[in-house]
């Protein structure tokens, strides 16, 4: 970035000073891998040492001056005692039209994101403003901190002025260094592509992107090979158990790091583990095993679900790919189509189409206004629906529809989409989406495949796909964790005009609800006390709401089964998804006269576990399994075949005395 953009970026910039601080480190000292918290200034008071700041290295003498960048790696190497002011501040454009201006100008540049460092040709003057900002931020008084800003565009300006006499090139920090280092460092943490942007101060669209460009992978699909890679070494070097391994890279369900693993190197964990060990014995050779966090493309992870309790992670499935500066011009194009093709519709007050106007409905727990509802523009085909985030102007008959993680309720009205978030293989309606394009996980879908799909409506679940998706096509945001499944199913339905449809199919439910509720009653078992339960020998997870999945919608919220009596308090009180994880010695206490357990390939075997096959319902044959898949939606769809699968097997089972 040149000088002048620099310093028009300071001029139209609000600041806050996060932090000023004097350290001096002793000779011989070292600090490494340190992550700047925020855009920081380094100035050298006395000694020497050597700084690299993202592998950069910088001789830094006295009064020597070193800007990084959020997130950027610091490392510090001393040869005699060493004294540095270590300044942090945050700063953003503040004025909205020249943000979007910069912003259309040069989209991949961070204007407070540069790296350089540079022997100031006057240093005491910048070492006048540091004191003096040292000052005032150590009284800490309104006024103080009021000066404190004061002073730090003074110290801007002083070190603006010498930059530009000496001609200092400065470079952006290289977010992609920044990202695969971070992954590697910290690939057992909670990693999620918006926290990646904001730990390095760039959008998640940028990010994704610069990151494809330069790997040919997402930062989620490195985050998974860099732990699959974790896990293959613990898998043949220890004899640690799959819980364990799972914890230890990042995955707190154990279920989910099975799956995962799977789905990426075609076995289960625990099936490759044997296999390699045959192996090595075969060949009577020690084991040796070498992996690169990188190897091959591997497939795109699983989708998942706040409502179930293990961390969500997960990648886009790889699809044809265009260059970047392409694809923006499509999103440009498309955007502007809509807005044309919204202005012609004959109204000033209604918005483009993809876009809200602000005005949330009244009831925030729908996505369609009930009171509104849809309004249909025959002339135009369009209907304009009204939503969380404002009135959105959609296709009357949309024909390619993009939909993400909602797909069941769609698919039970009837409507195939062109591409989906991943499925779940044993999902009740998986055979109803064949020949679908996949575009990976819900929350992270590739925004250049969906531009390649050309949708003419799109259906999210989330502020941040909705966020990324908008420009693309009209997009509706259905705040999915607020509703039940019948709101769910209305809303979608006002999207595309089935509101008959959806009350067919919610009167259709109630009525097989109520003939499998009696058909249980006439078998003396809808007043007998049910436990859903998920783990293995280590411990179990108890489920003790309506809302955690695991057939708990089906047994609790539907037919009205209940539990033990204490996990019954706790069902009659949470609104939200809710579990317990027990123990295997106190786990018979809170298990009914029926037991659900979710399995899943790689599911400990309890048959020889002498706590739980003591268990009555267990001992007398009234355990009955189910697939982790088939029962992790809530949709209407799946709820229906749910239902007939729960109500089979309750009348198969021995009788509950």
């Amino acid at each position: 970035m040149q000088l002048d953009e620099q310093m028009k970026c300071w001029n139209h910039a609000a600041v806050k000073v996060l932090d000023i601080r004097r350290i001096v480190m002793e000779a011989g000292a070292q600090l490494s891998s340190y992550t700047l918290p925020a855009n920081g200034f380094i100035y050298t008071i006395r000694g020497s040492a050597v700084l690299q700041l993202d592998g950069q290295t910088y001789k830094a003498e006295r009064f020597y001056m070193l800007h990084g960048a959020k997130g950027s790696s610091l490392d510090i190497q001393t040869n005699e005692d060493f004294e540095y002011i270590l300044l942090y501040y945050r700063a953003f454009l503040a004025f909205p039209s020249y943000r979007k201006k910069w912003l259309l100008a040069q989209p991949e540049v961070a204007p407070f994101s540069l790296q350089y460092g540079f022997a100031p040709s006057s240093p005491l003057g910048l070492l006048r403003y540091l004191d003096e900002l040292e000052g005032a931020w150590i009284q800490s008084g309104s006024l103080d901190l009021l000066h404190t800003k004061s002073l730090f565009y003074q110290f801007i300006h002083e070190m603006m002025v010498q930059l530009a006499e000496q001609e200092i090139k400065t470079e952006l920090a290289d977010p992609v260094k920044q990202t695969l280092r971070y992954i590697q460092n910290h690939y057992r943490e909670q990693v999620t592509l918006d926290f990646l942007a904001e730990q390095f101060n760039y959008s998640s669209r940028h990010l994704s992107m610069q990151f494809k460009r330069q790997t040919g992978y997402s930062p989620i699909d490195y985050l998974i090979q860099t732990r699959i890679a974790k896990a293959r070494n613990l898998l043949l070097r220890s004899d640690a158990t799959l819980s364990e391994i799972a914890a230890e890279v990042g995955y707190s369900d154990v279920y989910y790091f099975s799956r995962i693993f799977k789905k990426h190197v075609g076995i289960s964990p625990i099936q490759y583990q044997r296999k390699i060990r045959e192996e090595a014995r075969a060949e009577d050779r020690p084991l040796v095993i070498s992996e690169s966090s990188i190897g091959r493309r591997w497939k795109s992870g699983y989708i998942d679900y706040e409502n179930h309790y293990q961390y969500i992670d997960g990648g886009s499935t790889p699809m044809k790919r265009r260059k970047t500066s392409s694809s923006m011009i499509m999103v440009a194009l498309l955007s502007i189509t809509m807005l044309l093709a919204a202005c012609s519709s004959g109204t000033a007050t209604t918005p483009a189409a993809g876009e809200g106007t602000g005005a949330s409905s009244n009831n925030s727990s729908t996505a369609v206004s009930s009171d509104t509802g849809s309004q249909t523009n025959k002339d135009n085909e369009t209907r304009t629906v009204s939503t969380v985030k404002g009135d959105v102007v959609v296709p009357a008959n949309p024909k390619r529809v993009v939909v993400l993680y909602l797909q069941g309720d769609v698919v039970a009205l009837g409507i195939k989409p062109i591409a989906t978030s991943e499925v779940f293989n044993g999902a009740a309606y998986k055979s109803e989406l064949e020949g679908v394009n996949s575009l990976g996980t819900w929350f992270e879908p590739n925004p250049e495949a969906v531009i390649d799909l050309d949708p003419d409506l799109i259906i999210v679940p989330s502020e941040e796909t909705y966020t990324l998706l908008k420009d693309i096509a009209p997009t509706v945001y259905i705040p999915y964790e607020k509703m039940t499944t019948e709101e769910r199913l209305q809303s979608i339905a006002s999207i595309f005009g089935k509101e008959q449809e959806a009350e067919t199919l919610i009167n259709n439910l109630n009525s097989k609800v109520e003939e499998s509720k009696q058909t249980l009653a006439d078998a003396g078992i809808l007043d007998k006390t049910v436990s859903i339960v998920e783990g293995g020998l280590k411990g179990m997870v108890v489920v003790e709401s309506k809302q955690y999945g695991r057939g708990s919608q089906a047994l609790y919220e539907y037919l009205g089964m209940k539990a033990p009596e204490g996990i019954q308090k706790k069902i009659d009180v949470v609104s939200e998804a809710g579990g317990s994880n027990l123990s295997m010695e106190v786990l018979p206490e809170y298990i009914g006269d029926y037991v659900f357990r979710s399995v899943y390939e790689g599911a400990d075997n309890l048959t020889d576990n002498p706590i739980w096959s003591s268990i009555p319902a267990i001992k007398e044959g009234r355990l009955i399994e189910i697939d982790f898949d088939f029962f992790y939606y809530s949709d209407i769809y799946s709820i229906n075949k749910q239902l007939d699968f729960v109500v089979e097997k309750l009348l198969a089972a021995p009788r509950a005395q």
